[in-house]
């Protein structure tokens, strides 16, 4: 079943000072901070909003148990590290400043970063390493909700997983 997003957007526009989704919905930071600077409550069904668990997939259980070397990331994020970040949509000015004004705003240092345009469409690499005080999970969070699915997407992984994936 398909998650659907609670945006600061769609808090803007609510008509009443409590806003009900599904248990599934995730609410964007964003849309967390605008209904708590307009005194709007978010719940779902018959409490307050509470994140769901991620979803990893059918074969989380196996690849937990065949690479232990792995293991499931601690709530938030471990501190510090880096990330591979990618971002991918119509080209339009701005793009870049949106991603990099997130990152710092983070306390994430740009590293490297590739860009291609191929008939209106932009592919976007980042190479980033946070800060040793800044954790990873709320990072990845904020950017994979910018952009839209009209505008752009934003996918962030975690350094070693990303080295793990592309081992010889």
């Amino acid at each position: 079943m398909a998650r659907r997003f609670l945006t600061a957007e769609d808090v803007r526009s609510a008509k009443s000072r409590e806003i009900v989704v599904d248990e599934q919905t995730l609410v964007t930071p964003q849309a967390q901070e605008a209904a708590a600077a307009a005194g709007i409550s978010i719940r779902a069904g018959g409490g307050a909003w509470v994140e769901p668990k991620p979803d990893r997939g059918p074969d989380a259980e196996r690849a937990q148990r065949a690479l232990p070397n792995l293991p499931e990331p601690a709530e938030g994020g471990e501190p510090g590290g880096g990330a591979v970040i990618t971002a991918v949509g119509k080209n339009r000015a701005g793009v870049l400043a949106e991603l990099t004004s997130a990152l710092a705003q983070a306390g994430v240092s740009v590293h490297d970063i590739s860009q291609r345009v191929v008939d209106g469409y932009f592919h976007l690499i980042l190479v980033v390493e946070l800060d040793p005080g800044t954790s990873f999970g709320p990072v990845k969070q904020r950017l994979e909700c910018l952009g839209g699915p009209e505008d752009y997407a934003v996918r962030v992984m975690h350094q070693r997983v990303f080295r793990y994936m592309h081992r010889v």
